[in-house]
């Protein structure tokens, strides 16, 4: 009976969240459940960093200043007997300073992991996450928090934040002992996989028979680029070694105690749980809508097939062929005009100019590629940004990670893309300005939706022929020229909608994954799903096996792919706007930056939440029609748009304006730090100096001959 209590109430929550009706405090106020859990996010991952004005940059990895971390608010015993104004201040004041100090120390250890820093410890990391996750499950807190709630003395926007700790606890509390138990076996087997999974040795075969060792960024960049075809196998045999060895180092078995844990909290299976928690709407309404735009990119995809087959011959589709047909020699021929190490100025600048500012954040970057080291891209926030009681603002601390071998075709075009990525991550959290920061914190309920736009939003601008023609430039500081430009669009716009099919396998794999029933779960049923989804989604078996994706195995990234799909969505009808709204300028342009800060991100995951503010902005309801209508454009109308664009960007005059991004940036490689800008007489400017003296010095093939 108390399964199906919640779940009603579940099912109620979701339809009212997904429309927006009324608030979701008024909901609860007439049932009070015991939804679960939390659900996460992988922009990635954090550090201990100092303040903005600070000289000094540690790693703490023990608790926060040697305190032992508080799980209880310490004002809550005293709020639950009489509730006023005043004691609204205090309760909010203690419980974000609490806050603030344990999940600072949860991401001080898992940045220590994922970085593989000295002294880092998976026991350690598993213990601070269960204290994370036991601050956050507090139902003391919860009483206080809708007593105070209650009370007609507490302001409005006291009960703004009030009202974002009841979502958010809403999301972790458990009352059950065995589901906490299941939960915590989940993560420390998942802890012990990916610690093992680090150290897993990948290696491929040169053309010359020679063994070589490889991380898996370098195996990837190689499928894409090697101009050997025996090359490209090995390299995409080794990325297929990565499945087995998961699913022999306990992934079934994970799966299986996610999904009981999500069982128990009344949801259909640990994928409903998340994608309701983070994006307020079922599993089931998340997969109508990604039907929706399956069904409507298959022909294109059928297509596409067909014609890359006509063109380069039925090997071009194997798995190992099909990224170095559609890019392999341009990839070659523009690295030149993609120099990693000078990426961040890049960066920067454009950033700059679009009115984007860090609002005092303090951000370390650990961007080249090592042993070890978590094979994806992400941002995470060791400190999460938020305006206190009295008004004082507390700047955000962040740690983003790319994985650049800066000697190797193909990688700085990868890094810069990277760095637009995570940087719009960063931009967009550095500048959510509420009352606390579980508004600004990456975990449910933030949508992933949300996050992802901001950072796709940024990152699609590498694609634009009117960014390139400014940005993209040699060693030498010559423009990438029109000719490649157009042979790319004429050899890969067609093909665009591959991307799309990847992106959704994803989700659809993690669906069937947890739909399995539990005795499935074996290493060799799993393996033949992934295979399965990938030949139905995409046509045949993937360039990157389904099975390497570093976001399945985690719980915080687990099941949120599709939040990169509604992205895409958000990204295309964003951008349809801008360009209809400022005549078809949004490189460079000083408007766009307070547009985003105004429109998407100072409310962070607070209302009105993804889908209203994706219409508010663009007066559209969420669709895929700007995406599948982007697909479907033609080679020559685009090339013409695309040259007009180009020409005004290379006659532009140059931008060397002074960067001020308004933070402070560490440059890092592991536990060695390379440059910081507060120690710079030049700034920001200085330390991407010192840092491409530093990748010069590393990786001799970047200086100029």
């Amino acid at each position: 009976r108390t399964v199906a209590l919640r779940q009603n109430y579940m099912n109620a929550l979701r339809v009212v969240s997904a429309a927006s009706l009324i608030p979701r405090n008024a909901l609860r106020a007439v049932c009070r459940p015991t939804t679960a859990r939390r659900v996460s996010r992988v922009f990635r991952t954090s550090k201990q960093i100092s303040g903005p004005s600070a000289r000094s940059f540690t790693l703490n990895l023990g608790s926060s200043q040697g305190r032992p971390l508080t799980t209880t608010p310490r004002a809550t015993a005293e709020m639950a007997q009489s509730p006023t104004a005043a004691s609204a201040t205090e309760f909010i004041e203690q419980f974000n300073t609490d806050y603030a100090r344990i999940h600072e120390a949860y991401e001080n250890h898992f940045w220590s992991t994922k970085m593989n820093l000295q002294g880092n410890s998976t026991d350690a990391l598993t213990k601070s996450f269960n204290e994370l996750e036991q601050f956050l499950g507090n139902q003391t807190a919860l009483a206080t928090t809708r007593t105070l709630l209650a009370d007609d003395s507490v302001t409005k926007p006291q009960k703004t934040i009030l009202a974002q700790f009841e979502k958010t606890l809403l999301c972790y509390i458990v009352e059950s002992a065995d589901a906490k138990a299941v939960r915590e076996s989940a993560v420390g087997k998942e802890n012990a996989m990916n610690s093992s999974r680090n150290k897993l040795a990948l290696t491929y075969t040169e053309s010359d028979g020679a063994v070589t060792d490889a991380t898996p960024t370098v195996l990837r960049t190689k499928i894409r680029s090697s101009p050997s075809e025996s090359v490209r196998k090995s390299c995409w045999e080794a990325t297929r070694q990565v499945g087995p060895f998961l699913l022999a180092n306990g992934f079934p078995e994970i799966i299986a105690e996610r999904n009981r844990f999500a069982r128990t909290l009344g949801f259909v299976d640990f994928y409903d749980m998340k994608v309701t928690q983070a994006e307020g709407f079922s599993k089931k309404t998340c997969f109508e809508m990604l039907d929706g735009l399956e069904t409507a990119t298959k022909p294109l995809l059928d297509a596409a097939l067909t014609k890359l087959e006509q063109e380069k011959g039925a090997d071009s589709l194997k798995p190992w062929n099909l990224s170095y047909a559609l890019s392999g020699e341009l990839t070659k021929l523009t690295d030149p005009y993609f120099p990693f190490e000078n990426a961040p100025e890049v960066w920067g600048r454009s950033f700059s100019a679009m009115g984007i500012s860090y609002k005092g954040t303090t951000m370390r970057l650990d961007l080249c590629d090592r042993v070890g080291k978590y094979p994806n891209g992400f941002c995470h926030w060791p400190v999460a940004p938020h305006v206190s009681q009295d008004g004082t603002w507390n700047p955000s601390r962040a740690n983003f990670t790319s994985l650049a071998t800066p000697d190797e075709i193909g990688s700085g075009n990868t890094a810069l893309t990277t760095l637009m990525h995570e940087g719009g991550h960063a931009a967009h959290f550095a500048n959510i300005q509420m009352g606390s920061p579980l508004f600004s914190q990456e975990r449910a309920p933030f949508s992933v939706s949300l996050a992802e736009t901001q950072s796709m939003f940024l990152d699609s601008l590498c694609g634009d022929a009117a960014w390139l023609g400014r940005y993209a430039r040699d060693r030498s500081n010559v423009p990438v020229p029109w000719e490649l430009l157009q042979r790319s669009i004429v050899e890969k716009h067609p093909y665009s909608v591959f991307q799309l099919r990847g992106m959704l396998a994803v989700p659809y794999f993690e669906k069937a994954l947890y739909e399995m029933d539990e005795k499935e779960l074996t290493a060799e049923n799993i393996q033949k799903v992934a295979d399965e989804i990938e030949i139905k989604i995409q046509g045949g078996l993937g360039a990157r096996p389904l099975l390497s994706v570093p976001h399945i195995t985690s719980d915080e990234s687990s099941c949120y792919y599709h939040g990169y799909v509604f992205a895409e969505m958000a990204v295309h009808q964003t951008r349809e706007y801008f360009l209809h709204t400022y005549d078809g300028v949004i490189v460079d342009n000083e408007k766009i930056g307070p547009e985003l800060l105004e429109s998407y991100w100072k409310e962070g995951s607070g209302e009105p939440g993804f889908l209203k503010m994706v219409q508010n902005l663009t007066g559209k309801p969420l669709s895929h029609d700007a995406w599948v209508g982007s697909l479907g454009k033609g080679v020559e109308e685009l090339l013409t748009d695309e040259k007009v664009e180009y020409d005004k960007a290379v006659e532009a005059k140059q931008n060397k304006n002074a960067i001020d991004l308004g933070m402070r940036a560490l440059f890092v490689h592991g536990d060695v730090t390379i440059a910081d800008s507060a120690d710079e007489p030049n700034g920001y400017l200085g330390a991407c100096a010192t840092f491409k003296q530093w990748v010069n010095k590393e990786w001799p093939k970047t200086v100029k001959a």
